[in-house]
């Protein structure tokens, strides 16, 4: 191969890594749009959820497809779980020993 055709060849190979960089930017970039506008259909959806949980609680909508009272048969079960064990962490945060955890004090060594 000539020096010429060498330098040619080279040049095209840079150009094809040139636009083959061009083109994966180009993806990467939509492909992070798309990543936040899926956040933004995640959280509006959420939000949506949760302001049509609190109108069927109140009464304002009288829903009775059984999907939608299983998640909130879901939801309530939930949240009385979640109150439960931010009980319990409280408890054992205000404790007076490690033994309310069920946890012996080593320091304790007739038990």
């Amino acid at each position: 191969m000539e020096r010429g055709e060498w330098k040619m060849r080279v040049q095209e190979i840079i150009n094809v890594c040139q636009e083959e960089l061009r083109k994966t930017t180009a993806i990467g970039k939509r492909m992070l749009t798309a990543s936040k506008t899926n956040t933004c259909l995640h959280e509006a959806y959420k939000e949506l959820g949760h302001l049509f949980f609190k109108a069927m609680e109140n009464g304002e909508v009288d829903w009775q497809n059984a999907k939608c009272q299983e998640l909130i048969k879901t939801i309530r079960s939930c949240q009385e779980d979640l109150n439960s064990i931010e009980q319990e962490v409280q408890r054992l945060k205000f404790s007076a020993g490690p033994d309310v955890a069920g946890i012996k004090n080593p320091t304790d060594k007739n038990q």
